[in-house]
C-alpha cells in the first residue's frame, strides 16, 4: 500500500462525503481526488520524475492538502516546511533536499524568483492564494490547474520502499536533518496509531497544528485512511474560535501539546458544547500529572491518549486510557506491532527499575536523515536481525515490572549537580503540582561549585506565587540535590514550531552568587 491509497479508497469508497473543513472551504474525498489529480499531471507535465523532492511552504489550507496527495501521485516526494522558517533556513532545506519544485504564496513571488536564480535544481514553482500580475517561466498558478490538466489519476511506478516524504526536524543543536520515511513506514505507523485511537468514518477530528509537524501532519494523512472528516486550522491563536469551531462541526478528536491544553486549563469551557468529542491525544512532550488530573476534570466524557513519539519513528509509545488512573506518570508501552526496550551505555538491556536510553525497533523506524550518513548512523543501528536498524531515541526511560514505560529526560539535558544527576522532568513534574502554575522549564547552567546549577522557569496563572513558597514546595516534594537554586517568573516561555517549550537559550542572565556546599 501507498500513502496517496488512502485517498484513493475514501474516494472510492466515500466520493461525496467532507473529507477536509478548511476556513469556509468544504472539500469532498471526490473533490480533492480530482484536484490532486490535476495537480499531479501538472507536475508530470513539467517534468517531475520519480524520487524528486517538492517543498510546501504554505501554511494550513486547502492547497498543502492537495499538493501533498499531488506529489505523491506523481511519484515525488513531498517536504512540508513551517511558513515561519525563515529565509536562510529555508534556503538551507531546499539545497539539502535538491528540491525540485516549491509551492508558496503568491506574495512571495519575489522570493520565489531569488530562489530559481540560487538553487540550480529548483525547476518549477506553483503559486497559491491570489493571482499574481505575471507568471514568469519555471511558474505556475495553482487555481490554474483546474481548467489546463486532466483530472485522470496518472499512473504510477513507486513501491513502498520509495521515499514518501522527509520531515525536518527543528535543528535546536544544528542544521535541520531531514528524516527520510518510506511510504511503508508512513502507513505502518497511520495504521497502527489509527487501530489503539479506535477510528472509525464517522469521526471529525480537528488539526490546529502545523502540517510541517509530523503529528499534525500525520492527522491528515490517518483521517484520509479511515475516511474521516478533518477540520483544518490555520492555528491556535484564538482558541474560543477553536472551540466554537468543535462545537459547530461536532468535532470527536482533539490532538494536542501540553502548551495548547495548558491555555485550556486556563479557560472557562461552560459556554461551549463540547460533548461531541470522544478522544483527546497529547504527544510532543509528557503531560504533567496535575494537567491530566485537571483535563479529566474538564472533560470526563473523554478518552484521553497521553503518547510519547519522535520524528524518526513517528509514534513509539501510547499509555491505553484505562491505565491512566493508576499511572498518570506513564507515556505507556509499545504501540502495535512494535518494541522497545531500555539500553545501557554498554549496549545492555535493563530490567525494570534501572534507567537507560530508549530503543525502538519495528516498521515504524524510518529510513535515516537526508544526506547525513553519520548521524544516520549514530542514530540508526544494527538491530537483532541482519541488516536490521533500530532506533535510538536519545531519551532516558525506566519501565516498571508491569512493561509500562516513564520518561525522564533527554541523555543531553540531564543536570549534574554535586555530583548527582538531576532529570529535569522530575523536577519540573513537582512545580507543575503548584496552583496555578502554567508551564515551567527547568535547566542546568555552570557553576563553579556545584558543577551545574538548577534553574527553574515558571509561567504563573495568577502571579501571586512567591519564590519562597516555590522553594519550600520543592524542598517538601524533593531530594536536597535537586532542588533548584534559581527560581525566575515569567509571562511566556519561548516555544518550537511544533508548541514545544524551547530550552535552548534559557539561562539566567544574573551573575550565580559564590556559595558553599551545605
Amino acid at each position: 500500500m501507498l500513502v496517496q491509497d488512502f485517498l484513493h479508497q475514501s474516494a472510492e469508497r466515500y466520493p461525496d462525503k467532507t473529507a477536509l473543513v478548511c476556513g469556509r472551504q468544504r472539500l469532498t474525498y471526490g473533490e480533492m481526488d480530482q484536484l490532486a489529480n490535476q495537480l499531479a499531471n501538472a507536475f508530470l507535465t513539467q517534468g517531475i520524475t520519480r524520487g524528486d523532492r517538492v517543498a510546501v511552504y504554505l501554511p494550513n489550507s486547502i492547497e498543502t492538502a492537495v499538493a501533498i496527495f499531488a506529489i505523491l501521485k506523481a511519484g515525488g516526494t513531498f517536504v512540508v516546511i513551517n511558513q515561519s522558517t525563515k529565509r536562510d533556513k529555508l534556503t538551507y532545506i531546499l539545497e539539502n533536499c535538491r528540491a525540485w519544485g516549491l509551492l508558496l504564496e503568491s506574495r512571495q513571488a519575489n522570493l520565489a524568483d531569488w530562489l530559481k536564480t540560487c538553487l540550480p535544481a529548483l525547476s518549477l514553482c506553483v503559486l497559491c492564494g491570489k493571482r499574481p500580475s505575471h507568471l514568469p517561466a519555471g511558474f505556475l498558478y495553482f487555481d490554474d490547474i483546474t481548467a489546463r490538466y486532466s483530472e485522470e489519476r496518472p499512473c504510477s511506478h513507486i513501491i513502498d520502499r520509495d521515499l514518501a516524504c522527509l520531515i525536518y526536524t527543528s535543528g535546536s543543536t544544528g542544521d535541520p536533518k531531514g528524516v527520510m520515511s518510506d511510504h511503508s513506514n508512513v502507513v505502518f505507523a497511520a495504521q497502527s496509531i489509527i487501530s489503539y485511537l479506535e477510528n472509525r468514518p464517522d469521526d471529525i477530528v480537528i488539526d490546529v497544528l502545523p502540517l510541517s509537524f509530523d503529528y499534525g501532519l500525520y492527522q491528515l494523512l490517518m483521517t484520509f485512511c479511515f475516511g474521516g472528516t478533518l477540520i483544518l486550522e490555520k492555528g491556535f491563536a484564538f482558541p474560543a474560535a477553536i472551540m466554537q469551531r468543535i462545537e459547530a462541526e461536532r468535532v470527536t478528536g482533539f490532538p494536542g501539546v501540553p502548551t495548547l491544553f495548558a491555555i485550556l486549563l486556563q479557560m472557562d469551557l461552560d459556554a461551549y458544547d463540547l460533548s461531541s468529542l470522544r478522544y483527546m491525544t497529547n504527544t510532543a512532550a509528557a503531560l504533567p500529572v496535575s494537567h491530566i488530573q485537571a483535563l479529566q476534570q474538564k472533560f470526563p466524557g473523554v478518552t484521553l491518549y497521553s503518547m510519547y513519539g519522535l520524528t524518526e519513528t513517528k509514534r513509539t509509545l501510547y499509555l491505553p486510557p484505562a491505565e491512566l488512573a493508576r499511572r498518570p506518570g506513564s507515556v505507556g508501552i509499545a504501540i502495535p506491532g512494535t518494541e522497545v526496550w531500555c539500553e545501557d551505555e554498554n549496549g545492555r538491556r535493563l530490567p525494570p527499575g534501572e534507567i537507560g536510553e530508549l530503543v525502538v525497533r519495528g516498521r515504524h523506524v524510518m529510513r535515516g536523515y537526508w544526506a547525513a550518513p553519520e548521524a544516520t548512523a549514530q542514530r540508526y543501528r544494527p538491530g537483532p536481525l541482519p541488516g536490521e536498524k533500530v532506533c535510538y531515541t536519545g531519551d532516558l526511560f525506566r519501565m516498571d515490572d508491569e512493561g509500562f514505560f516513564y520518561f525522564v529526560g533527554r541523555k543531553d539535558d540531564i543536570i549534574k549537580c554535586r555530583g548527582e544527576k538531576v532529570a529535569p522532568k522530575e523536577v519540573e513534574n513537582v512545580l507543575y503540582a503548584l496552583p496555578g502554575v502554567v508551564e515551567t522549564a527547568v535547566i542546568g547552567i555552570p557553576d563553579p561549585i556545584l558543577g551545574q546549577a538548577i534553574q527553574a522557569f515558571i509561567v504563573h496563572e495568577g502571579n501571586n506565587l512567591t519564590e519562597s513558597q516555590v522553594m519550600a514546595h520543592c524542598r517538601a516534594n524533593l531530594e536536597d540535590f535537586m532542588v533548584p537554586q534559581i527560581i525566575t517568573f515569567c509571562d511566556t516561555l519561548p516555544k518550537t514550531s511544533s508548541g514545544k517549550i524551547k530550552k535552548t537559550g534559557l539561562g539566567s542572565p544574573q551573575k550565580m552568587p559564590e556559595r558553599s556546599l551545605p
